[in-house]
């Protein structure tokens, strides 16, 4: 059988039992198709019958996979994808989530889709990542990867803390804010979008600046060349607890007079879409915009 994928790797929704029976699914419609397929261990522990040397941890199934298939919400797409963004493998989603901007094929019926893209009929992106940094002293005390945003805000609601952003080590702006999310085009249909920010098209090489309840109406989201290195420093006088999360699952602790530093990742995540796939039909559907009309 000639197809860019020869060993699969499924990842699925913990505790969900809708992922665990599309897993099943999967993993018995994948075997009979004649595919070597392991389960991220976690989501494996659910199905019955799996052998030990079937489950593997999330890195081993970047190091052996062509191909990973994540059943669940944008949620387990961004968590699988940071991890394996590492390993150059391909991902697909099936969605059991809730809006799906990042899981295109449908937990119902998703047989058909999956064997086209199997036999190589499939649309290919590249969704660039962030490199998030945290210094203090000049120091690196941490460091991730997000998909979507990395957002800078105090461990308390509505708690304003002071910054200034810098682009490339030019000064742009000094703010008090709840915070600012920096996000790329793959995030700017989540958080960022909720808090006021434009949607960037994948292709685009940019990321936005987006000001969360900024003290001052003139704050604007602001969009970038995403090649740029984006800087906030925290002012010495803030008192709250801050802290800088990527894609609202890792958390890296700040301490005021902290620096962040937010730069394109050499990682990319490739992401693997049905040819029917439309970046502008998924906008339509997930966020209610009008049909044509004739």
């Amino acid at each position: 059988m000639s197809t860019p994928f020869n060993t699969i790797g499924l990842i699925g929704k913990p505790n969900h039992d809708g992922a665990a029976q599309t897993l099943h699914r999967l993993y018995t419609f994948l075997q009979a198709l004649g595919y070597e397929v392991f389960v991220e261990r976690r989501a494996g522990k659910q199905l019955t019958g799996m052998a030990e040397g079937q489950l593997l941890d999330l890195v081993e199934l970047g190091e052996k996979c062509d191909l990973a298939v994540v059943v669940g919400g944008d949620g387990n797409m961004l968590g699988a994808a940071r991890v394996l963004a590492r390993f150059d493998v391909a991902v697909i989603g099936v969605n059991r989530g809730n809006l799906g901007f990042l899981t295109d094929l449908n937990p119902h019926d998703f047989e058909p889709e999956l064997e086209q893209v199997l036999s190589g009929k499939f649309v290919e992106e590249h969704r660039f990542l962030l490199e998030v940094e945290v210094y203090r002293h000049a120091q690196l005390k941490s460091a991730n990867l997000a998909v979507n945003e990395a957002v800078l805000h105090a461990d308390k609601v509505a708690h304003m803390i002071e910054f200034e952003a810098f682009i490339d080590d030019q000064f742009v702006f000094s703010q008090r804010s709840d915070g600012l999310i920096v996000t790329t085009p793959t995030g700017s249909t989540a958080y960022s979008l909720s808090g006021g920010g434009p949607i960037l098209t994948p292709e685009l090489n940019a990321v936005a600046l987006v000001p969360m309840f900024p003290h001052t109406l003139s704050s604007r989201p602001l969009v970038v060349d995403a090649n740029k290195q984006v800087k906030l420093k925290l002012s010495p006088e803030n008192t709250a607890s801050l802290q800088v999360s990527c894609d609202s699952h890792v958390v890296l602790a700040l301490l005021p007079g902290d620096e962040v530093v937010i730069k394109k990742a050499s990682q990319k995540l490739r992401l693997i879409h049905p040819t029917s796939y439309s970046y502008y039909h998924v906008l339509r559907e997930k966020l209610n915009w009008g049909s044509r009309l004739y």
